[in-house]
C-alpha cells in the first residue's frame, strides 16, 4: 500500500507516466497533462467522503419503487444541478414493488432456538400463522435440482452451502454460491416443496442475514425463500448431524404490490465536438433496505458524481459527452440497465451513441487494474489510458472480454464497448446486503483514488479520437 501510494503521489504530482506520448500515439502531452491534473486535484478533495456522507445520511436506503428511492432521485438530480452539469434528467423504468414485511424462525423439534433470517427480495410470503414442516438438507443448489418432483412435499428446502471466496469467481465465489439464491425456489419447488432457506451468500460470522434477489418461473408455484445468517445455518447443521428430523416454523409477511415507475438519473457533461456520443460512467442508486446501502452501491454513487465535478470543475470539456447514470432497480434483476437499453435501442434509436462504459458496483478498496473491451484497433488507445494510469497504481491487464459491472454488464452485452475497473480484494461480502451496509464501512482513502481514477479516465476516453467498437 505505500508503494502504490508513492506512485499515486509522483502522478499527482504531474510526473509524466512510464510511456513516451509521440506522434504515433492518440493522446496528446496536452491530454495527459489534463489527465494527471483532474488525478491530483481529485486526491486532494473531500468530495467523494461528503457524497456518500450526504447519501446515507439524508436518504439511507433506496429500495427500488419506494419513497426513499424517490427521495435518493431527488438527492442525486438536486446534488447535479448544483455541481454544474450540463444538462441532469430522469427516464423511466417501470418495475414490480415489493415489500419486505416481517420474517420469523423457530427450530421446533428437536431443540428449541429462534433463527436470524431476511426474506428474500421478490419472496412471497407464508400463509398467515406461518408453516411448520420438517427440513431437508441439500450441500448445493445442483443437488437441490436433481431432487425427484414431489419428494419435498410439505418440506422446507435447505441449501447449506457456504461461500468461502470473496471473489465473484470460482467454485465457492459469489457467482456460484448465489445460484441458491436466485433460482432455488423454482428448483425446491419442482420437488414439491412448501418453502425454501438457504445459508446466507456472504463471508462472515455474524447474524446478520444477507438477503438478494431471487426469481420465479412461470408455471411453477411460487413458495417463500429467506436466506438464514452463517451462525445460524451452523446451528442448524450441527442439528440436522443428530439424524433426527428437524422441524422449523417459518412466518414471513413479504408480498408484491402492482407495478410502480421508478428512474434512472443521468446527468451530462456536453461536449465540443462530438456531443451527441458519450462515455457513460454510472453505478446503481437503488440498494437493498436493511442498511444504509454505503457499500452497495453508494460507494459506486459518490465515485462517479465526483469523478464528473472534478471534471467540470478542472475547466476543460472532453470532445465528447459524458454521461453519470444512476442506474434504477439494480437489485431486483438490472431493471434500469435493461429499459435503457429497450428504450435507446428502440424509442430513440440512439443507443450506439452511448460509446464506452464502466460501473462501479464494487464497494469499497482501491483500483488496481483496467480490462478493456474494445474493438481490435482501438484497443491501444484503450491501453495508452491505462499507461497514464499505471503511475496511480492501475495495471492493464492483457484481456480484451470486459463487458462492465453489473447494469452495465446489460449495455455491454448489447453491443457497447466497456472497460472494467478491478479492485484489490476486501472483506465486501461480510457486508453485502446486510443490515451491516454502513457507512463506517467504507474506506474514504479509497474511495478517493478510485474517483480520481475514474475522472482520469472518463475525460481520456471522451476526448481522445477514436471507435471504440473498432
Amino acid at each position: 500500500m505505500k508503494k502504490i501510494a508513492a506512485i499515486a503521489f509522483a502522478g499527482m504530482m504531474g510526473l509524466s507516466p512510464h510511456v513516451v506520448f509521440g506522434q504515433d500515439n492518440a493522446l496528446t502531452d496536452e491530454m495527459v497533462a489534463h489527465a494527471n491534473m483532474l488525478g491530483k486535484n481529485a486526491y486532494a478533495s473531500s468530495l467523494t467522503e461528503e457524497i456518500i456522507t450526504s447519501l446515507t445520511t439524508e436518504v439511507g436506503h433506496r429500495l427500488a419503487g419506494t419513497a426513499n428511492d424517490k427521495k435518493g432521485r431527488e438527492w442525486a438530480m438536486a446534488k447535479m444541478t448544483v455541481m454544474g452539469f450540463d444538462r441532469v434528467w430522469e427516464e423511466p423504468v417501470t418495475i414490480p414493488l415489493w415489500h419486505r414485511g416481517s420474517a420469523s424462525l423457530r427450530m421446533t423439534e428437536p431443540f428449541q432456538h429462534s433463527m436470524a433470517l431476511a426474506a428474500l427480495g421478490n419472496s412471497v410470503g407464508t400463509p398467515e400463522g406461518g408453516l411448520t414442516a420438517e427440513v431437508v438438507q441439500f450441500n448445493e443448489y445442483k443437488d437441490l435440482v436433481a431432487a425427484a418432483p414431489n419428494s419435498l412435499e410439505g418440506k422446507i428446502a435447505y441449501v447449506s452451502f457456504r461461500m468461502e471466496d470473496s471473489g465473484v469467481r470460482g467454485a465457492k465465489g459469489y457467482g456460484y454460491a448465489g445460484q441458491a439464491r436466485r433460482n432455488g425456489s423454482v428448483a425446491a419447488a419442482k420437488a414439491g416443496a412448501s418453502a425454501i432457506i438457504i445459508r446466507s451468500i456472504g463471508t462472515d460470522d455474524n447474524r446478520t442475514p444477507h438477503t438478494g434477489s431471487m426469481n420465479y418461473a412461470d408455471g411453477v408455484t411460487k413458495i417463500p425463500a429467506a436466506a438464514i445468517s452463517n451462525p445460524d445455518a451452523d446451528l442448524l447443521d450441527n442439528a440436522l448431524k443428530y439424524g433426527e428430523p428437524v422441524t422449523l416454523h417459518l412466518e414471513m409477511s413479504s408480498h408484491s404490490h402492482d407495478d410502480v415507475v421508478t428512474y434512472n438519473v443521468l446527468g451530462e457533461i456536453t461536449g465540443t465536438d462530438e456531443p451527441e456520443k458519450a462515455v457513460m460512467i454510472g453505478a446503481h442508486l437503488d440498494s437493498w433496505d436493511l442498511a444504509t446501502g454505503a457499500l452497495d452501491d453508494g460507494t459506486g454513487v459518490s465515485i462517479v458524481m465526483s469523478a464528473g465535478k472534478h471534471i467540470i470543475d478542472g475547466g476543460k470539456k472532453p470532445k465528447r459527452s459524458i454521461h453519470v447514470m444512476l442506474f434504477a432497480a439494480e437489485e431486483e434483476g438490472l431493471y434500469g440497465a435493461h429499459e435503457y437499453v429497450r428504450a435507446h435501442k428502440e424509442d430513440h434509436n440512439d443507443f450506439d451513441n452511448t460509446i464506452l462504459g464502466a460501473e462501479w458496483d464494487s464497494g469499497t478498496g482501491r483500483i488496481i487494474n483496467i480490462e478493456p473491451g474494445v474493438g481490435p484497433a482501438s484497443l491501444n488507445v484503450v491501453r495508452e489510458i491505462g499507461a497514464v494510469l499505471a503511475p496511480y497504481g492501475v495495471a492493464t491487464l492483457s484481456t480484451n472480454g470486459a463487458k462492465g459491472q453489473s447494469d452495465m454488464s446489460a449495455l455491454g452485452n448489447a453491443g457497447m464497448p466497456a472497460v472494467n475497473l478491478g479492485m484489490e480484494k476486501t472483506n465486501y461480502f461480510d457486508f453485502h446486503h446486510t443490515p451491516n451496509d454502513t457507512l463506517d464501512k467504507v474506506s474514504m482513502e479509497a474511495i478517493t483514488h478510485n474517483a480520481a481514477i475514474y475522472a482520469m479516465f472518463a475525460y481520456l476516453a471522451a476526448t481522445v479520437d477514436t471507435d471504440y467498437k473498432k
